[in-house]
């Protein structure tokens, strides 16, 4: 499966475009809510998995010497996407502490240095700085996530009665069952009115399954009725944990064949309004906002990210702005990306989640997207020498 390219030939992958997406920023969150609700077949893809002891990271998951750079399948496009996007993350680079055990925040520096001032051949780049290692097995699990639009309005009106709240200022503690379902922040008890009247909404959506996929990716766009745009971010949760309502249905039989992406799960919810609202509040998390100012999203490094460019990872296995390679069985997501997001189903070594910004065609592809191959971490040279006790 592993794609490679000869010296002086380079084997060119289209290049897609798609518009900026918004990623919640990691100062003021834990992680990112989970990927699109796309339910694989069985088995359950990794997303599913426990996450792993604190202890464990890529340098105990063991590290062997990949392929050359100069030898894996990166386009160009895809390496002037990667340049830009890792000149963008080198500040956080250099001052982060890296839990993977691979890397120092000195082992950056050079890169670093070299980027900012590189006006070469961007495939050189990478070939010059970096070497490619596995991490355990190297065995990738990759899924897709996207900036949703969905229609709202400022203020409510006829038709837009769905709250988009922003986070109040003590969000209570879940409450133990015998408290009671409205006790405490349950998504029920916040559609039942739990925090009405306390001035929290700052918009108001059209359509309620809409606000739940929303909600699902953790940030978005609304579209308002003068056609001007909203942007929102991730500002907190309730502190319940995530349940994929793909997969209760599909476990449930409620699904059918070709039902089990994004598309055919809201299909079914809006088709049984009633029964696909409960449904809904099986997952009592609650996704509350911001408005986002400003020209770009942001991603865990607290830099903007880049469609087709930034992929999630868990940081005690990636470095967080590390350049990743991923060879994948969907082809379209295969080639160069850069780890600048994280995620609270992306957990584990090789586990990813690419970015596909938004639009139609980043919906349909991130929606798409449970795709099992290879992946390789690029590190710095002296960082690669220092494990691998090889120049």
């Amino acid at each position: 499966m592993i794609k490679l390219r000869s010296a002086g030939a380079l084997l060119l992958l289209s290049a897609l475009t798609a518009c900026a997406g918004i990623i919640p920023p990691a100062a003021e969150r834990a992680s990112r809510p989970p990927p699109p609700e796309t339910v694989p077949p069985a088995p359950a893809p990794p997303a599913a998995t426990p996450a792993p002891p604190a202890a464990a990271n890529a340098l105990g998951q063991g590290v062997r010497s990949g392929p050359p750079v100069e030898s894996l399948e990166i386009s160009r496009t895809q390496a002037e996407r990667a340049l830009s996007t890792f000149r963008i993350s080198c500040p956080s680079l250099l001052r982060r502490e890296d839990s993977t055990g691979l890397t120092t925040s000195t082992d950056w520096t050079h890169a670093c240095e070299a980027v900012s001032s590189w006006r070469g051949d961007p495939q050189d780049f990478f070939a010059a700085h970096f070497r490619a290692v596995e991490v355990g097995s190297g065995q990738a699990f990759a899924t897709g996530y996207y900036e949703p639009e969905i229609p709202a309005a400022r203020e409510q009106r006829d038709g837009y009665e769905w709250p988009v709240y922003a986070l109040p200022d003590n969000v209570p503690q879940p409450c133990a069952p015998e408290c009671g379902e409205n006790a405490s922040l349950t998504r029920a008890a916040i559609e039942n009115g739990a925090l009405d009247g306390q001035g929290l909404a700052i918009a108001w959506a059209r359509d309620l399954v809409d606000l739940y996929f929303l909600q699902v990716q953790g940030s978005g766009i609304l579209r308002l009725p003068d056609g001007d745009a909203m942007r929102i971010g991730y500002a907190g949760n309730n502190g319940y944990p995530y349940t994929s309502i793909g997969r209760l249905m599909r476990d449930r039989g409620l699904l059918g064949d070709g039902q089990t992406t994004a598309e055919g799960i809201a299909t079914w919810l809006r088709d049984n309004p009633d029964r696909g609202r409960e449904i809904m509040q099986e997952n009592r998390r609650y996704i509350f906002f911001t408005e986002v100012n400003g020209p770009g999203p942001l991603g865990s490094l607290g830099q903007p990210v880049t469609p087709r460019g930034t992929v999630a990872a868990d940081p005690d296995f990636v470095p967080l702005g590390a350049p990743v390679f991923l060879d994948l069985e969907h082809d379209v997501a295969d080639g160069l990306w850069i780890a600048q997001d994280t995620g609270s189903a992306i957990r584990g070594a090789n586990r990813f989640d690419t970015f596909w910004g938004a639009g139609d065609e980043a919906y349909a592809i991130a929606s798409g997207m449970a795709s099992r191959g290879q992946a390789y971490v690029l590190i710095p040279r002296t960082a690669a020498a220092r494990l691998l006790r090889a120049d």
